[in-house]
């Protein structure tokens, strides 16, 4: 799990958009409440971007208030309500789009992703890069 030092993890992002578009993903799957998707998100970063919960119920209202997201109260275990969050079809529409723009930016990522292997990764195997 990440503790924020010394991990590997770049802990300026993902920005909110990025966040929003995991949000998207992960409830196209199924409705969750949201400590299910801090949890889970937490989980598809391996432990790299655990959000506070304030951050999350936040952006969930921001996002049902856009008309990606809508939420009904649902008793769950032990007798407890929670607002349960699921994906609208504005919220598929806008995930497609923005998974499109991220599909036409793949090889630009992948040049990237490449080019730091290539100069950065040796850099921790005892070699200097050009710096």
């Amino acid at each position: 799990m990440c503790n924020g030092r010394g991990c590997g993890c770049w802990h300026e992002y993902p920005e909110r958009g990025w966040i929003q578009f995991l949000i998207m993903r992960i409830l196209y799957e199924k409705p969750m409440h949201g400590y299910q998707l801090l949890e889970e998100i937490e989980k598809r970063s391996e432990g790299c971007h655990k959000l506070e919960p304030g951050s999350i119920y936040t952006l969930l209202r921001r996002m049902e208030e856009r008309g990606l997201l809508e939420s009904k109260w649902e008793r769950g275990e032990g007798g407890l309500e929670r607002r349960v969050y699921k994906l609208t079809s504005k919220g598929v529409e806008a995930l497609k789009m923005g998974l499109t723009s991220i599909v036409k930016r793949k090889r630009l990522f992948e040049d990237l992703i490449n080019f730091y292997y290539e100069n950065f990764e040796k850099q921790k195997e005892g070699e200097k890069g050009n710096v």
